[in-house]
């Protein structure tokens, strides 16, 4: 009974864990990885690996995709052509970025505080404590968390015994877009230009409310100064071209107003998607809670 229900709360505790996981890193954005490969194998007795080896890689059709928290947290997970899932992940201590070294006295992530974090689970199974380290050999990282390559070893005991888990994963990807920070400026640009035929098309407006003033102006001027006259009224005709100018400044302006509320629907759709995901995995860690405590409760 007593190993029963160490096991009740060794599953409740590693649901737990994991949704707790995916909140802390829930703003990392995954990406596939272009070539990579993941290997690892334990001792007898280790719980996770069941004292087996394994190795995974995408040139053997493995998916693996790897998502960072601005270089601090990287995490790889493992979506195996058998069937087999894994997720490794490796945390710097505090906001530190990870960087080629040797990382001692690490503990189970993401519960490691201010010291370095680390952990290997999958196929329903995980530590609920860890103690362990790991040393990155190659770390390049681009804007917002983007990886492009990291190399590292590892090695991880549960529950503070001996047996341990060691293994190792490269990751190597493409340079990261160089289009990316230039998507905001290429799309505002458009709409500059479409602005201006409306400028264009204001001006024959105070052109035709032009003749009245000069027909209102004969009556100072008489027979042949009436021609020399003509000439000022050409050029107070060619001057309304401030009144034009209000109306280009009107375009642009909505023109403007167009921009931030396509600004404004870029910036709000990532943050309700953020939202919703943060919303569902809370729902989850719920969930998770209440079934340890029924099947805890039912042990008893």
């Amino acid at each position: 009974m007593t190993t029963l229900r160490r096991r009740v709360l060794a599953a409740a505790l590693s649901l737990t864990a994991a949704v707790g996981g995916l909140m802390v890193v829930g703003t990392a954005h995954a990406q596939a990885v272009s070539t990579g490969s993941l290997s690892f194998h334990g001792d007898s007795g280790d719980y996770i690996s069941q004292g087996k080896s394994y190795s995974y890689a995408t040139s053997r059709g493995d998916e693996l995709t790897v998502s960072s928290s601005s270089g601090s947290t990287v995490s790889i997970s493992v979506n195996a052509y058998n069937g087999d899932w894994w997720t490794l992940t490796f945390d710097a201590p505090g906001t530190q970025v990870l960087a080629p070294r040797t990382y001692s006295a690490a503990h189970r992530h993401p519960f490691n505080g201010t010291g370095p974090g680390l952990s290997l689970s999958g196929e329903g199974r995980g530590c609920n404590e860890l103690t362990g380290s790991f040393t990155v050999s190659k770390a390049v990282f681009g804007p917002d968390g983007y990886v492009q390559a990291f190399d590292a070893t590892f090695e991880q005991h549960c529950e503070g015994g001996n047996p341990a888990a060691r293994g190792e994963v490269h990751i190597s990807n493409r340079p990261p877009p160089s289009g990316a920070a230039t998507k905001p400026s290429a799309t505002t640009k458009p709409r500059a230009t479409t602005a201006s035929p409306r400028a264009t098309t204001a001006k024959p407006r105070p052109t035709t409310a032009s003749p009245p003033p000069a027909t209102a102006s004969p009556p100072p001027a008489t027979g042949s100064p009436q021609a020399a006259a003509a000439g000022p009224h050409a050029a107070l005709d060619s001057s309304p071209s401030a009144t034009p100018a209000g109306g280009g400044t009107t375009a642009a302006d909505d023109t403007d107003v167009s921009i931030v509320a396509v600004a404004r629907n870029v910036t709000f759709s990532p943050l309700l998607l953020i939202g919703v995901g943060l919303v569902g995995l809370a729902g989850l860690l719920t969930l998770g809670l209440a079934v340890g405590v029924v099947l805890y409760v039912r042990v008893r």
